[in-house]
């Protein structure tokens, strides 16, 4: 019957169905057809002005206002690239699609090579696993068992201020190290039933050292030569990328120096966990790694983790545990240093809270009591919102895609649309700094630290994204922190304890309008340092005064 049909016409038919279908193509513009601002990079794209901005979000919040909630950029070796924080496309992205959108090689692979095979690195179904066995350590239960261990380690760190205080009056102290050594020691207790004596002297505490600044030696103003040797990184096969580790430079050298160091630490821990040591600490466990190794003893490899990807989430525990936590709680500190009458109000719920469980005959807050806090829980959430540790998250299509859109995007031509096609393989910049910042989602003063908006905000006419007051700083859906209710919960033990006892000021001398704390961009992370200073590493420095 074909053979009936005429060359010409064949031909016909054939060029009019690709005209069709090149037509119908057009009618749905692609990501590369949507408006972006230029770059100053043709080799790196926007992940070089990213990188070379003073704070995070300065870009980020230029084009959220210039361009809406989506618009296009472009990735290394010309590469044309989505960046969103529309919460629409957010929600699509990391709950409905699963694993659909992949984490971007070259960005992921620097968490395997600070930790080896973590949660945080793995895919598909090795991460299916790993969250399943994991999950019931991090269970709300299993967490509210760990706040009376939350609540002596901070009282140590409050006993110490005190001591300090009492004799030399009010201080400046580097606040963001002595609340990364608590981190690091409720973390210790909870995840390992370790002590790593961070609230001890720092000769006694080399792990405390180690970590210190680790952040800001992989990614913060990287030189241009290494972020395109990282740029081939989505193009390297996986095999060769895990050898990368054992490259004598920096920071590789550096990272497999801390790995090495932890690596001694956890086999120590690890090996006091096996059943053959200690049966009845295996039995009555309740930290983190009891569990894991207790969920070992299954014979179905489905349920287990090897020591290896065990020791990784060791490491990788520490490290989140204690440092996005600490970070998080010193720009609280900070933020309530700059609102002195915010933090009057925290202080007196506090003291009110602290009057009705001593008038019921207790000592210590229970976790209903720090729930019914909310001043505090409104401040600390204002504060995951202003600073998100995480400040993006880049993505990969797994397959073709279409990203639907609460907020319209707009195209070079200046047509408006509601949805952007994605091609399997193309990255998508995701900005949870954008996104906590978007005026339709947290009010027209978005930029300006302000917790009692979460008491006038209507949940019920927002896109559900957030694990937690529907913020993207833990990130959501299949891949959010498994560690995020560990974290509030530190927080709110923090500052029931802290405010109640001390005052928090700008130091002598401290000019707001010209602040000497910079958020500074590491990668598609946040860090703090001192503004022109940052060869003095992470640093906040406050006044704290001994309250009467």
């Amino acid at each position: 019957m074909i053979a009936a049909i005429p060359l010409p016409a064949l031909l016909g038919i054939g060029l009019f169905s690709l005209v069709i279908a090149f037509l119908r193509r057009r009618k749905r513009p692609s990501a590369d057809d949507i408006k972006g601002p230029p770059t100053q990079s043709r080799l790196l794209g926007h992940e070089y002005d990213l990188s070379r901005q003073e704070e995070v979000g300065d870009l980020e919040f230029k084009w959220l206002r210039e361009y809406g909630p989506t618009w296009k950029v472009h990735a290394p070796f010309g590469r044309d690239a989505l960046m969103t924080a529309d919460p629409k496309a957010l929600q699509h992205i990391f709950h409905k699609s699963g694993y659909g959108y992949a984490k971007q090689p070259a960005q992921n692979h620097v968490s395997y090579l600070m930790a080896g095979p973590n949660i945080a690195w793995v895919q598909n179904a090795d991460h299916q696993r790993h969250r399943k066995i994991m999950n019931p350590a991090f269970s709300a239960a299993q967490l509210r068992s760990f706040l009376p261990m939350f609540q002596a380690t901070v009282q140590r760190l409050s006993d110490k201020w005190k001591t300090k205080l009492s004799m030399a009056g009010p201080s400046v102290l580097r606040v963001d190290d002595w609340i990364s050594r608590t981190a690091l020691d409720i973390i210790g207790q909870a995840a390992f039933d370790y002590d790593y004596k961070g609230l001890d002297d720092h000769s006694d505490s080399p792990l405390a050292q180690a970590y210190h600044g680790i952040f800001k030696e992989v990614g913060y103003m990287l030189p241009t030569t290494t972020m395109l040797f990282r740029a081939t990184w989505d193009y390297i096969p996986e095999p060769v990328l895990r050898l990368f580790k054992y490259i004598p430079a920096q920071p590789f050298t550096h990272l497999r120096g801390v790995s090495n160091l932890f690596t001694k630490y956890g086999r120590d821990i690890l090996r006091e966990k096996r059943p053959e040591v200690d049966a009845e600490k295996r039995t009555y466990g309740k930290d983190v790694l009891s569990i894991l190794v207790k969920a070992n003893e299954s014979s179905d490899p489905k349920t287990r983790l090897s020591d290896e990807e065990i020791l990784a989430q060791m490491y990788t525990l520490t490290l989140a545990g204690h440092e996005t936590t600490a970070t998080t709680f010193s720009f609280l500190l900070y933020e309530a240093a700059l609102h002195p009458e915010y933090q009057a109000r925290m202080r007196q719920e506090v003291l009110e809270a602290r009057a009705r469980v001593f008038e019921r005959g207790d000592v210590e807050f229970t976790q209903e009591d720090l729930d019914a806090m909310p001043v505090c829980l409104n401040a600390i959430k204002e504060t995951l919102r202003m600073h998100p540790i995480a400040a993006s998250l880049p993505r990969v299509a797994t397959q073709d895609d279409v990203l639907p859109l609460a907020f319209p995007a707009t195209t070079n031509t200046g047509k408006t649309v509601m949805e952007v096609p994605i091609h399997k393989g193309q990255i998508v910049y995701t900005s949870l700094a954008a996104y906590n910042r978007i005026p339709q989602v947290w009010g027209e003063d978005s930029h300006e630290w302000n917790p009692d908006r979460f008491s006038r905000l209507d949940s019920g006419k927002q896109t559900y994204v957030g694990v937690f007051a529907n913020l993207m700083t833990f990130s959501a859906g299949t891949r959010a922190c498994i560690g995020w209710r560990f974290s509030v919960i530190e927080l709110q033990v923090l500052c029931s304890e802290l405010f109640g006892l001390f005052q928090f000021s700008l130091p002598e001398g401290y000019d707001p309008k010209k602040p000497e704390v910079q958020r500074a961009p590491s990668s598609t992370n946040m860090i703090f340092l001192i503004r022109g200073k940052p060869e003095l590493g992470t640093a906040l420095r406050l006044r704290v005064e001994l309250l009467d």
